[in-house]
This record gives structure tokens, sequence and C-alpha cells, in this order.
């Protein structure tokens, strides 16, 4: 496998962020990586693939600037970019909360290695906390993990009163990567909760360092691959087809624009319903053709990897 794939994240203070954004989208043009990078004034999150000379320069280079000396970047191996195309853009946060003066670089949760976290989760006085929505912790989860209804990670703050009966839990927070758990402990903690760790790298490194035991299903990703394999050691399907409840992790998005609902449907059943997610919807005038794959990237024909170096650049000073 040439190319890899770079989960990663950093809550560091970026001052002018305009500057910052077109210098790095100029870095990824260079080095040919494709992906989606989010750039705030409160750090840097991405998932980018690429060849493997390519993936590691980036991260010699990114490393290499001191607000971002401490980033961890989870590597996973991939026969060909996961992504179509190369997206940088300026957001308030790098995970969309809508808690921007929360600041995890100064206050958020005590990390937990992968071992750490597995050699606690299942203590007594200890609550396992899946801060992700619903259609990531429906794919996968930690065995006996505590899941919340939301459907964005933006009504998370809308669930503390429902967590207030485990204040005087031990909280272990996880996610896919960490990011969420940066943000969502530190809102925690501020919310009076005690003590709050969350799983250091998240599930993805939790899998390639700790084998993935005791994590359920699969893990959602957010690139082409959708749902990656986790758990080497006790591994298990959670998910069920949305339309005949069989065992499957594979997950489509509606054939019906309209509906579009990210769900598993088996392959038996997406074949029948030709995409869709139930009969209604496979009947839908404006159903989108079913190629096998359950996925409708936009047409990328007219894409230039170049585009959104000027709609970011800095105002002249």
């Amino acid at each position: 496998m040439d190319y890899l794939v770079l989960l990663y994240y950093c809550y560091a203070p970026i001052d002018d962020v305009d500057v910052f954004r077109e210098e790095h989208h100029r870095l990824c043009l260079r080095l040919h990586l494709r992906g989606r990078i989010i750039v705030a004034p409160e750090g840097l999150n991405g998932t980018v693939s690429g060849r493997r000379a390519d993936c590691e320069e980036y991260m010699r280079v990114v490393k290499a600037d001191p607000r971002f000396a401490a980033l961890e970047f989870k590597i996973e191996p991939a026969d060909a970019h996961t992504f179509q195309k190369l997206h940088v853009r300026v957001k308030p946060e790098i995970v969309h909360v809508g808690l921007p003066d929360i600041k995890p670089y100064e206050r958020t949760g005590i990390h937990l290695s992968p071992q750490e976290f597995k050699d606690m989760k299942d203590q007594d006085d200890v609550v396992v906390l899946d801060v992700r929505s619903d259609y990531e912790h429906e794919l996968g989860r930690f065995k006996n993990a505590i899941t919340l209804d939301i459907e964005n990670f933006r009504e998370f703050p809308g669930k503390v009163e429902e967590l207030a009966q485990y204040k005087d839990k031990k909280i272990l927070t996880y996610c896919t990567g960490g990011i969420k758990c940066e943000k969502a402990s530190a809102f925690l903690l501020e919310q009076g909760f005690e003590n709050v760790y969350q799983l250091h790298g998240g599930i993805i490194k939790y899998g390639l360092e700790a084998g993935g035991e005791d994590f359920d299903g699969k893990c959602y990703v957010f690139d082409g691959r959708v749902a990656v394999d986790v758990n080497s050691v006790n591994p298990t399907i959670i998910s069920t087809c949305h339309h005949c409840h069989t065992p499957s992790a594979r997950m489509v998005n509606c054939a019906n624009p309209h509906c579009n609902d990210h769900l598993p449907l088996c392959e038996t059943c997406a074949e029948q319903l030709e995409g869709a997610c139930s009969p209604t919807c496979q009947q839908h005038p404006d159903k989108r053709p079913y190629d096998g794959t359950g996925t409708y990237p936009k047409n990328s024909n007219n894409y230039n990897p170049e585009q959104g170096l000027l709609s970011y650049r800095a105002p002249a000073k």
C-alpha cells in the first residue's frame, strides 16, 4: 500500500487564519494531498490522503511549526486516495459545537493512552461516554458505553442534564480521533463534572495500539472508506440492515436525495430497493441511479485543486 490516510487535530491559537489557510493550501497542493482541512482561531483539524512520501513530508512540515509540535497523527495505510478533492476552509471552530470560548489547550479532560483506557473502562466507578452522533455509534461503539441521541455534535451541550446522574463517577469520553472529546470533556469540567477523562487519539488510535478489544462493530470515518475495522481481538457486527434487520455494517446514503438518510443497508436490500431506504423513497421521481456503492459524490469534472486560494486571501494591509 503506497498511500496513507492521516487523521489529526491540534488545539492551538492561530492568529491570522486567512494567511495560514492559504499557506497550508499551497503546502497540500505541492504534496498532491487530498482531503478536508479546517483552520480556525482555536487550531487545525484534518483528514488527508496521499502517497506515503508526500504524507511523511507533510507531517514533518506541520510538526516543525512550534504551535503543532505536540500534534499526533493517526496513520493508516490505503490502496489509493480516499478523497476525491482537497478542501482547506476557515471556520469558527475546528469541530462545530457552538462553544468557541471553550479552550481545550487551557483546560480539558485527563488524556488516557489506549492501554490506560482499556485498563480503566470496566471499573465499577467508571462510565464510558460516546460523544459521537447517532449514525456513528449505531455502527460501532465500546461495550456498555453510554450513547447520546444526537444527530450532530453541536447538540452535545444540551445533553448535560442527562449526564448529571454520573457526576460522582469517572467519565471516560471517546470519539473517532479525539477532537470531539477535547471540547466535550472541557465543557463537562466547566459544568461542574470533576473526574473527566478522554481516550487520547480516539477509537482509531485504540485500534492501532490496543487491538480494538471490546469495540463492537466498525468505526465510522469521514472519508471514502466510510467504515473501518478496529477490533482485531473480539470483533463483532452490531448494526443491522435498515430494511431486513440482518447484521450489516454497510453504510449507504438513501438514493432519494430529499431523504439522503445515512444508514446500514445490506447488499441484497440495496439491490432490491435500488439504493433507497424504503419502497417510498425507491419510487421518488428524483431518485438517483444506484451504482452499488450507495455514495453520491458531487461531479468533479470541473474541479481545480487550486480553487479557494483567492476566496480566503488575506485582505491588503
